[in-house]
């Protein structure tokens, strides 16, 4: 298993070994030794899976406040997406700033996204399905978004149909409006 760091700290990408013959591949999606040896070290304890039919749809950006805030570990199994996770810890370095990487089917990538950072993602393809493990549970008094286009944040997500965005994320609040509590050193 192979770590590449991104430009913002503690995100990073997680290359599995791939195994494969005439007959297919094997590869650990994961170990948690493994995954404790390149630096990760949540404790997953609920996994999700998510089925995008349409090419060009954007999910996010997502995220649970504290107390429920949640570590992610994101990868695409069918398909492929421009995966986003954007700095909203207050006190930050690299506050604001968000990083973008390709996940795929064929890739074979996952992203690690900490505590205290927003989530989303555009299909880049039609029928994707994307899955992820999370360290806390599903919290509806936690769950929260930020608008997709915040200027203040700036994600480059090249064209977007306001048709293919959820009603929650079109309505979502810039994040100045916003209720998010992450404070950098605190998450």
């Amino acid at each position: 298993m192979k770590r590449i760091d991104t430009k913002l700290p503690d995100v990073c990408i997680v290359e599995p070994d791939v195994y494969g013959d005439q007959r297919g591949y094997f590869m650990e999606t994961y170990n948690q030794k493994a995954f404790a040896d390149i630096g990760i070290t949540a404790t997953f304890v609920q996994d999700n899976q998510s089925f995008t039919a349409t090419k060009g749809v954007l999910r996010g950006i997502h995220f649970q406040n504290a107390p429920h805030a949640q570590a992610k570990l994101v990868r695409v199994t069918r398909g492929a997406v421009m995966d986003v996770a954007v700095d909203l810890r207050r006190g930050s370095p690299t506050y604001r700033q968000w990083v973008a990487v390709e996940l795929s089917a064929e890739n074979k990538r996952m992203l690690f996204i900490p505590r205290g950072f927003g989530h989303g993602f555009k299909t880049l393809t039609d029928d994707v399905e994307f899955c992820y493990k999370v360290d806390d549970l599903y919290s509806c008094e936690c769950d929260r978004g930020i608008r997709f286009n915040d200027p203040a944040i700036g994600v480059d997500w090249g064209e977007v149909t306001e048709s293919l965005l959820s009603q929650k994320d079109t309505t979502a609040p810039l994040l100045a409006d916003s209720d998010c509590n992450f404070v950098y050193g605190e998450i």
